[in-house]
């Protein structure tokens, strides 16, 4: 779910931050990247000051409808989300400032709008560089253990990711458990680099 929010969100910054200039560019592109060199307990912090009962977001949500986003599933796809959407924003700009400008040009010239020109050259152009940073996202999201921990907790059947899983098998000596989903892991990982080689080494 993390990566399906962040496959639109990611393409739509990419864009603003490749083809657009802005006063704030600079600033908003350390925004969104700093999730990436953060640590991720760091991160995690800073989601539970934003989004707790008592934060400016949460605050709002709780007293709009009485409901808390802490502990929950939902908690563990926003922290998945936050420190995902870097990976994915800055794979799909370099994809789009790989772009030949002069086409995007002939689209202008052509009559194309700029939302015609972007869904029928600007991202199918793109498209290798846009699956890479689809799939680096869901690995890092796939991944994440700190920030879930701080916003969501490790609530067995309810918020326990696999890496938290994994966690807890290893604390508890339940080592069996543990390496099976490590294998697990490992082998998905690196399917999904795999990916993630084969579409960028065809982009450069």
């Amino acid at each position: 779910m993390a990566t399906c929010l962040v496959i639109p969100v990611g393409i739509f910054f990419a864009y603003v931050l490749a083809q657009k200039s802005f006063k704030g560019k600079d600033l908003l592109d350390i925004v969104l990247t700093l999730p990436l060199v953060l640590p991720p307990t760091v991160t995690g912090y800073y989601l539970v000051i934003l989004f707790g009962r008592n934060g400016p977001v949460g605050s709002l949500i709780y007293d709009l409808t009485g409901w808390t986003i802490m502990f929950t599933w939902e908690a563990a796809v926003l922290a998945s989300f936050v420190v995902a959407l870097p990976l994915m924003v800055k794979t799909a700009r370099a994809a789009l400032e790989s772009i030949d400008q002069r086409l995007i040009d002939v689209s202008y010239t052509l009559g194309h709008s700029e939302s015609a020109t972007l869904f029928k050259v600007i991202l199918p152009l793109a498209r290798k560089g846009l699956i890479a940073g689809a799939s680096l996202a869901f690995a890092r999201a796939m991944g994440e253990f700190g920030a879930t921990l701080m916003l969501a907790g490790n609530i067995t059947g309810k918020t326990n990711t696999a890496p938290l899983a994994i966690y807890s098998y290893a604390s508890s000596g339940d080592w069996s458990s543990a390496n099976g989903m490590v294998l697990l892991f490992t082998a998905v990982s690196g399917v999904i680099l795999y990916i993630s080689i084969k579409s960028t080494s065809r982009i450069f």
